[in-house]
This record gives structure tokens, sequence and C-alpha cells, in this order.
């Protein structure tokens, strides 16, 4: 069996704002092929992790590489998804051009977006259900609505590896459903996707690798072997309502990867 690249590689990685470390000496390597979750409390610096590897955040220290390489070299294999309240949904634009946006990085600035772009642009919205709302003015969308929306602005991107900063807030049971089969698909055609992701209940039911994050990276592997109580209740600081054994898996210690003492 060939082993496993490795998709994003980020070695002792350190942020602080204003002297107070956010993200502190992180070590993570994620598998290429992967569906993985990051979760932690508030302030845990999940999305300053994905910001940072993106390069919107510089770092104190630390070295992050994309399939062995800097960010900057590797942008075109990457699709990043942000947190809907980060965005002006009052822009007076249509659903149509915001998913054309996301051939932009591949045209670049001086070729215009062609039929061949528009036709990836449909496709992608017939995959999320949105196809009928072409032309429907972004201030006219639900919040599911628009996640969908930057869900194909992502798809028509074309990438390797997906970045997704809590997809699933603040959208019905129906458009949760729809999302999590388009990133199972995803990862079933060999993208990797990263999913800053807040519902405990679901982690098993729906990832197939976390990362537990509180300032320092807790532990991260597959989820049958480091979604355990003992993990948990190390990043939540033993304040976790959700302590099911049936999601849960109850891993001897000695399957667990925490973090040492010095990362």
């Amino acid at each position: 069996m060939t082993e496993r690249r490795f998709a994003i590689e980020v070695e002792d990685l350190t942020l602080a704002y204003q002297d107070k470390p956010v993200l502190w000496d992180i070590d993570l390597h994620v598998p290429e092929g992967i569906l993985m979750a990051i979760v932690g409390p508030n302030g845990a610096g999940k999305t300053t992790l994905i910001k940072t590897i993106l390069g919107l955040l510089k770092p104190a220290a630390g070295r992050i590489t994309i399939y062995g390489k800097p960010f900057v070299a590797q942008r075109k294999l990457v699709a990043y998804v942000p947190q809907r309240g980060s965005v002006d949904w009052d822009f007076p634009t249509n659903v149509l051009d915001v998913v054309m946006m996301g051939r932009y990085g591949r045209l670049g600035w001086v070729k215009w977006p062609g039929r061949e772009d528009r036709e990836l642009a449909m496709e992608a919205l017939r995959k999320v259900g949105m196809a009928n709302f072409a032309h429907r003015q972004i201030s006219q969308l639900s919040g599911g609505q628009q996640q969908r929306t930057f869900l194909a602005r992502a798809l028509v991107q074309d990438a390797q590896i997906y970045f997704m900063d809590e997809p699933f807030q603040g959208v019905d049971a129906t458009t949760e459903r729809a999302i999590i089969q388009l990133l199972k698909e995803l990862r079933a055609a060999g993208k990797t996707v990263v999913v800053v992701h807040h519902d405990l209940q679901t982690v098993s039911e729906y990832f197939d690798w976390v990362t537990l994050l509180n300032v320092r990276r807790i532990a991260s592997g597959p989820v049958s072997q480091v979604f355990t109580e003992e993990n948990l209740r190390l990043t939540y600081g033993g304040k976790v309502a959700f302590l099911s054994k049936t999601a849960v898996s109850q891993s001897t210690p000695d399957t667990l990867q925490p973090a040492s003492s010095g990362g």
C-alpha cells in the first residue's frame, strides 16, 4: 500500500495579537483525501488557523506548506469558503456572478470568463440546488442559499484542497444534509476538505479526521482514535455538554496523538 501524501503541513506555528498567543507552537499534518473537522471552544484559534494557512494572517513563527511548497506557489490548488457573516450580502450582484468569481484565479485578471466558465458555474449551481436562483440578487437569499452559493463558487475553482469556515452555521437541516453530501463527494474524488465545525454531536457522522484545538493542538488524527472523552476534556477544559459514548470513541490512551508538552 502506498504511503499517504500530506496535503498540508504546519510546523511550529505561533501567532499572537498584542502579545497574547492565539495559536501556540502548532504542528499539524493533514493527509491528502480526508474530510477533517477542526473543533474547539470559542477563541480557540480555529478560524485564525485557517486564515494563517491561507496567508491571510502573518504568523510570528512557523512554517506552512501545501503539497510541500509555500501557499503562494500553490494558490490555485486551494479554495476557501469563509464565514457568511464576513461577507457584505448587500453588494449589488447576483448569484451567478458570485460563482463566476471563483474562476478568476484560473483565468487571471486579463482574460474575461467565457462560455465554458459560465457553463461550469451553472453546473456548480445545479450541484448545490441553486440553478433556479442564478439571477437572484444575493441580498434576497436566505442563509442556507447564501451558503450554497459560496460552495458553488468554491466548486468552480476545481481545487485540490477546500477550507470551509463553519459551513453549517445558520442553515436548515435540508441544506446541512446537502452540504455534507457534497463534502463527502469531494473526498471521494480525492480532494482534501478542512472544515471549522462546532457541533460535536455530528463529528463522528460527518468526518473521518478531526483536529482538536485550543490555542495549542490537543490532538489530531482519525476520529475513531482521537475523538475521545479525555481529549474533549483537555480541549474544552472539562466543560463539555456532549460526552455521549455512542458518538465519542472509547480508544485506549496509547492510540491517541496528543500534543507534546512542547507543542
